[in-house]
C-alpha cells in the first residue's frame, strides 16, 4: 500500500470530530448524571465528569455558559445538562460541551457525606478546643498512605529537602477500595505505639469515590482519638473530606502537609542566629554593668583613702570621751552643790550644837558620795573600754597587727608589683612604726 493512503492521527481525529458535529442527534443532547472530578479552572471554564451507575463521560462548560449558573457545582451533585457531543482532537476523546446545567437533587455519596458531617459536628469532633498544636521542630514523623505513588514520594522528598534531620516512619495503608477505611483506622491506632511528634494521613488526588475512605466514620473517630497531632493530606486543594474537618490541621496537598510538618533549615538557622545575638547582647550588657560597678568601687574615696575610716572613729571616740567627762563633772558638781547647800545650811542654823551631832551623818554622806562616784567612774570606764574594743574591731589598721603592712609610693597605695620600678623609695607602715625602703629588685 502506498504511503499516501495512510492518515495522520490529527486527520482521523478531525474526521471523527466532523462526523460528530454533523450528526443531528448529537448537536443537542439532554443528559442527567452525577458530577465527579469537578474542577473550576482559573480561566473560568468548568471541567467535570458526568456518570451513572455503569458509565461516565467527560464534560466541559465554557466560561461564557458557566456565568449563567445560579449554583456552585460540586462533586456528588446530580445535574441535568444540555449540550452537544463532539471530539476533542488533541486528546482523541469525545465529550459533551455543556450549554446549560441545572441541579437534579444530590448524589448518594454527597448525601452520605453531609449526613456524617452533621452528626460528627454535633458531637463536637470538629471543635477547635480539641485540636492539638503541631510542634515546630519534630524529630520523628509518621506517614499513613500508600507505599507507592506520588503522595509518599512528594512527602518524603519535601521533608528530606526542608528538614533532613527529621526521621520518618511509613505505615503502609490501603487508601482506596472497600477495605481502605478499616486499614487506615488500624494504622492510626498502630502509630500510637510509636514515639511520634506528628502523623500525616492522606493520599493523592482522585475522584470522590477514590477519596471516600477518608469520609468514613471509622477513620474520623480514629483521627479524633489520636494522641499524636494529625495533619490531613487528602487529594488536592479543592478536595474536602471528613478527615480534614477532624484532623488537627488540614493540608491542601500531601506536599503541603510535609511543608506544614517541618520547618526549613534556613528558618532554624535564623532562629539560632537570633537567639545567639540575644544572648550575646545580654551578656555584654551584664559585663558593661559589672565593669561600671567595679570602676565605681575602684574610684571610691574610702578605698583610695582607707585611713579616713580610722580618723572618723578616733574623732567619734574623742567626742564620746568629752561627753563622758562633761557628764561626770556635771554629776559631781550637782552632788557637791547639794553637799555645800546642806553643809552651809546646817552650819548657819546650828553653828555649834548640831555640828557634832550631824558630823557623823556628814561623813556617811561623804562616803556614800565617794562610793557613788567610784561606781559611776567604773561603769563609765567599762563603757569606754567597750567602745575602744569596738573601734579596734572595725579599725582597718588592726590587720597590721597580724604581720601585714601598708606599702605606699608617695600618696599612692601599692597593690601590684607592676606599679613600682627599681630605685623607687617606698614607705612601709607596720603595726608599730614605719620603714622607708628602696626597691632593688622586682619579682612578679
Amino acid at each position: 500500500m502506498i504511503q499516501e493512503n495512510y492518515m495522520t492521527i490529527s486527520q482521523i481525529n478531525n474526521y471523527l470530530k466532523l462526523m460528530f458535529d454533523e450528526n443531528p442527534y448529537l448537536k443537542k443532547i439532554y443528559l442527567k448524571g452525577e458530577i465527579s472530578n469537578f474542577k473550576h479552572h482559573t480561566s473560568g471554564h468548568l471541567y467535570l465528569t458526568l456518570k451513572d451507575d455503569d458509565s461516565r463521560i467527560n464534560a466541559i462548560m465554557f466560561k461564557s455558559a458557566a456565568q449563567s449558573l445560579n449554583f456552585k457545582p460540586e462533586d456528588g451533585m446530580n445535574v441535568l445538562v444540555t449540550g452537544r457531543i463532539s471530539v476533542y482532537p488533541s486528546g482523541g476523546s469525545y465529550q459533551i460541551y455543556i450549554d446549560k446545567m441545572e441541579t437534579d437533587g444530590l448524589g448518594s455519596l454527597y448525601i452520605e457525606f453531609e449526613k456524617l458531617k452533621k452528626k460528627l459536628q454535633q458531637e463536637g469532633l470538629f471543635d477547635s478546643r480539641f485540636k492539638q498544636s503541631i510542634p515546630k521542630y519534630p524529630s520523628k514523623i509518621g506517614i499513613i498512605t500508600a507505599p507507592t505513588g506520588a503522595a509518599i514520594k512528594d512527602i518524603l522528598s519535601t521533608i528530606k529537602r526542608r528538614f533532613p534531620i527529621c526521621e520518618t516512619i511509613l505505615f503502609p495503608a490501603l487508601v482506596q477500595g472497600v477495605s481502605a477505611a478499616d486499614d487506615v483506622a488500624k494504622k492510626i491506632e498502630l502509630a500510637q505505639q510509636y514515639d511520634l511528634d506528628v502523623l500525616i494521613v492522606g493520599r493523592g488526588g482522585g475522584s470522590i469515590e477514590d477519596l471516600w475512605a477518608f469520609n468514613e466514620e471509622i477513620v474520623a473517630r480514629a483521627i479524633f482519638a489520636s494522641k499524636i497531632p494529625i495533619i490531613s493530606a487528602v487529594g488536592h486543594e479543592v478536595d474536602v473530606t471528613i478527615a480534614d474537618y477532624v484532623a488537627d490541621m488540614r493540608a491542601p496537598t500531601p506536599t503541603g502537609a510535609a511543608e506544614m510538618a517541618v520547618p526549613t533549615l534556613f528558618e532554624v538557622k535564623n532562629i539560632f542566629h537570633t537567639k545567639q545575638v540575644e544572648i550575646s547582647s545580654k551578656f555584654h550588657r551584664m559585663l558593661d554593668t559589672a565593669t561600671l560597678t567595679l570602676k565605681k568601687l575602684k574610684e571610691s574615696y574610702v578605698l583610695k583613702n582607707p585611713m579616713i575610716l580610722y580618723d572618723t572613729k578616733i574623732q567619734k571616740l574623742d567626742s564620746m570621751t568629752d561627753d563622758l567627762k562633761k557628764s561626770m563633772n556635771l554629776y559631781l558638781a550637782q552632788k557637791e552643790t547639794i553637799m555645800d547647800h546642806l553643809k552651809n545650811s546646817f552650819i548657819l542654823q546650828n553653828p555649834y550644837t548640831l555640828y557634832e551631832k550631824n558630823m557623823q551623818d556628814f561623813d556617811n554622806l561623804k562616803k556614800l558620795l565617794e562610793k557613788s562616784k567610784d561606781s559611776i567612774l567604773e561603769r563609765k570606764s567599762q563603757d569606754l573600754f567597750m567602745i575602744i574594743q569596738t573601734l579596734k574591731l572595725v579599725n582597718p589598721l588592726n590587720i597590721l597587727d597580724k604581720g601585714y603592712s601598708l606599702v605606699k609610693l608617695g600618696d599612692k597605695i601599692i597593690k601590684d608589683s607592676k606599679d613600682v620600678t627599681t630605685d623607687d623609695l617606698l614607705n612601709i607602715r607596720l603595726f608599730k612604726g614605719e620603714l622607708n625602703v628602696e626597691v632593688k629588685e622586682i619579682i612578679e
